[in-house]
């Protein structure tokens, strides 16, 4: 939505009106409110103190006593204030902010999956695990390998699930291994399930083009002596360019017998182009709240399955649903497994959206799914080529990362000041300052879903934004200006996070 350049002055009158706040639940309301009816107390009273003990509470609970318009009314507000995918264009690099088919919101709603208890016996509930064990073959089909665990609930506990699984095969075999080598346009997460797992995460460069040189990884593999337990790459990387090199890297991983790791959340990029198992990964995570459309955000529910080759199936999390002669059954004798990585058999209804989805398109349409991720990354990338330069000139796939060490030269604007600006047009911010290696970093990830008119839309924004950056910095800097709430303490907030509400004024 391009609403055009503003003054300062116009923009701050237009936010005057806007700049309003709705208060917590709890300060609306009055003593003695109510929206509720409930009939009297038809059973005799109960002394809640002898009966809890410790655990019955000392004083109120403080909840709001509010009606029920004032119910309705503040959570519909808040609601329709939201940034949503269903409402407008979300360009986050990185995190495949796309349309969620309403086919797969159907399909997760039918009654036989959405009211499945977790304990129903086998034999009640085959269709679910049918489902489960189809979806299964068709994920590590995709991929080039043998099997698929849908426990893990999004994709670092799937990273951190994998790497479970490599240090249990290590230790089988009577070893500890504990270098893992991961390059500096790999996913953030990487480290961190690295050190969860007790393997040492080792850093190395990628190359000049953004990609991984088999001659770097051998240099760094030689600096850090010691076992090679593994590599972790992302595929395509953080900056959206594919590792080329793959074959050789792998070899020269199993080579010192190690395992790769392959960080499957762009695998949006190469369904039905590449398959990690192809071409040497042993073990990777997907994303199925990115590359299948699942709802994603808010920190879930997402799901992260783990596919691996049969070395590592003995070590999968329990329970496994497997097919046995003509039942679906949930196998718990698993001696080797590294255990249950999440309640139950993981967020079932993210399957189901994720099945659909596969089924709805089929391995065409899985392919041209990528075509136009691909397609889309590229359009982008040439129309703001000539206005902020790209981090890299190679062969992007799904994403297109740029720098702004040239407009910041040029007007001292910086990437946050553009990603703020944005959201007066409209438009949720791109991912920003990151990957790391990028100086200023404005990663755009238009997906397979978005039309080339939201695309074109988007493209005039960011380029009349530009524009404003060099005739008044300040608008940049200031920004956003046509929101309910002006441009927050940042710094403040990650510093001093306030997680809940209390009837304290904060500092």
């Amino acid at each position: 939505m391009h609403r055009g350049p503003m003054t300062a002055k116009l923009m701050s009158e237009a936010a005057k009106g806007l700049q309003f706040k709705e208060p917590p639940i709890f300060e609306r309301g009055t003593p003695g409110r109510t929206g509720a009816s409930i009939a009297k107390l038809d059973v005799p009273e109960v002394d809640l103190q002898s009966e809890l003990g410790t655990l019955a509470r000392r004083v109120p609970a403080g909840l709001p006593e509010v009606s029920e318009p004032e119910v309705i009314r503040h959570f519909v507000r808040l609601s329709q204030w939201n940034f949503s995918i269903d409402t407008q264009f979300y360009p986050l690099g990185s995190c495949t902010m796309k349309h969620n088919p309403k086919v797969n919101e159907w399909a997760a709603r039918l009654d036989g999956f959405a009211n499945l208890h977790p304990y129903t016996p086998d034999h009640l509930a085959q269709g679910a695990l049918e489902l489960m064990v189809r979806l299964a073959a068709i994920l590590a089909e995709i991929v080039g390998l043998d099997g698929v665990s849908l426990q893990p609930a999004a994709g670092a506990q799937g990273e951190l699930t994998g790497l479970m699984m490599m240090r249990a095969y290590f230790k089988k075999h009577g070893r500890s291994p504990r270098k893992v080598f991961i390059p500096d346009s790999a996913h953030g997460t990487n480290p961190a399930s690295c050190a969860l797992n007790g393997f040492d995460a080792v850093p190395f460069a990628s190359g000049s083009q953004g990609v991984v040189e088999p001659e770097t990884l051998v240099r760094a593999i030689e600096a850090a002596g010691g076992e090679v337990a593994g590599l972790m790459m992302t595929n395509p990387n953080t900056l959206g360019l594919y590792e080329s090199a793959m074959p050789k890297l792998c070899q020269l991983i199993h080579e010192r017998g190690g395992l790769v790791y392959g960080d499957g959340a762009n695998m949006n990029a190469v369904l039905g182009r590449a398959r990690p198992g192809d071409v040497g990964v042993d073990v990777m995570q997907y994303n199925l709240h990115k590359t299948f459309t699942t709802p994603h955000g808010g920190g879930g529910p997402g799901s992260g399955p783990v596919a691996f080759r049969n070395i590592l199936e003995p070590f999968q999390p329990l329970p496994v649903v497997r097919k046995r002669g003509d039942v679906y059954v949930v196998d718990h004798d698993r001696p080797d497994s590294v255990g249950a990585v999440r309640s139950f058999f993981g967020n079932f209804g993210m399957m189901v959206r994720a099945y659909t989805y596969i089924r709805e398109l089929g391995a065409d349409g899985l392919r041209e799914v990528s075509d136009m991720a691909v397609l889309n990354a590229n359009y982008v990338a040439a129309r703001l080529r000539n206005h902020l330069p790209l981090a890299y000139e190679t062969p992007m796939l799904h994403e297109a990362v740029f720098t702004d060490r040239a407009i910041e030269a040029e007007t001292t604007v910086k990437t946050l000041d553009i990603a703020k600006r944005l959201i007066d047009y409209g438009y949720h911010p791109p991912t920003v300052y990151f990957p790391l290696v990028v100086r200023g970093a404005l990663m755009i990830e238009p997906t397979e879903t978005e039309t080339k008119q939201t695309i074109d839309a988007f493209c005039d924004s960011l380029i009349a934004i530009l524009g404003e950056a060099r005739e008044n910095p300040e608008l940049l800097k200031t920004a956003p200006h046509l929101t309910r709430l002006g441009r927050l303490d940042e710094a403040r907030a990650a510093r001093k996070p306030r997680l809940r509400w209390s009837p304290q004024a904060p500092e």
